[in-house]
């Protein structure tokens, strides 16, 4: 067991407004945020990082809804990380793909690629509905290490992008989309698998995967990782 981080007082922090839950309905959400653009970024996101926030642009979040502490910050152990027999051959099925790995940029082409998977997994969500200017934004506005990854099959069609963060002592996983119409290649599963790879070789000892909700099937995925710790009143614990 890791021991909880304890945050100096910082008087930039704030509270959001509430407003209903997206994962639970009849609840409400409010977050902390604070703003990453200072002179020591990259230690402070790690600080806030291993206390359970995450990272949307410029700003460090977590969740600070009354009454509920359904949201579980959790993040892959990769040094006895389980390659299962499954993740392995789904490892082999995508061997064919190549990656690229690079500094946080936007193109059309990923935006293109963006808005057939919003359209095709989230239809009406509030990301279906981002301009590229927005996701431009989303891509490039970060004041730490941000990685972007894309994926291409051999024709060198673009079939999965991941936006990643790399910390001092961990990768993490901030937004990932793939084609829609390729279910049999597991691309959202592949990408994580991808990530805990590059943290291996970096001798990097987490993955950091957001939150986890174990009310919310849409979140039960990342349970498939194995060993998964969640961050809990009395530090970081295997789930």
């Amino acid at each position: 067991m890791n021991r909880p981080v304890e945050l100096r007082p910082h008087r930039f922090f704030m509270g959001t407004r509430a407003l209903p839950c997206p994962y639970i309905p009849g609840r409400v959400e409010r977050k902390v945020v604070t703003d990453l653009a200072t002179p020591n970024a990259m230690e402070l996101y790690d600080n806030l990082s291993r206390a359970g926030f995450r990272r949307s642009h410029g700003l460090a979040y977590r969740p600070a809804c009354p009454g509920c502490t359904a949201c579980v910050p959790v993040r892959i152990r990769v040094e006895d990380f389980d390659w299962s027999r499954s993740f392995r051959r789904l490892a082999n099925r995508n061997a064919d793909l190549t990656t690229r790995d690079m500094a946080g940029h936007a193109t059309m082409e990923q935006y293109r690629l963006f808005t057939r998977y919003q359209r095709s997994r989230h239809s009406g969500g509030e990301m279906s509905s981002m301009s590229f200017r927005d996701f431009r934004a989303m891509i490039e506005d970060s004041p730490i290490d941000t990685r972007i990854i894309e994926f291409r099959d051999p024709e060198g069609s673009l079939v999965g992008v991941m936006l990643a963060d790399r910390q001092m002592d961990a990768m993490s996983a901030v937004y990932s989309l793939f084609d829609p119409e390729l279910d049999k290649r597991s691309l959202g599963t592949y990408m994580v698998l991808w990530l805990v790879k590059q943290a291996e070789e970096n001798d990097l000892p987490h993955v950091y995967l957001g939150y986890w909700i174990e009310e919310s099937p849409k979140m039960s995925y990342k349970t498939r990782f194995r060993p998964l710790e969640g961050l809990t009143p009395d530090g970081w614990e295997t789930l």
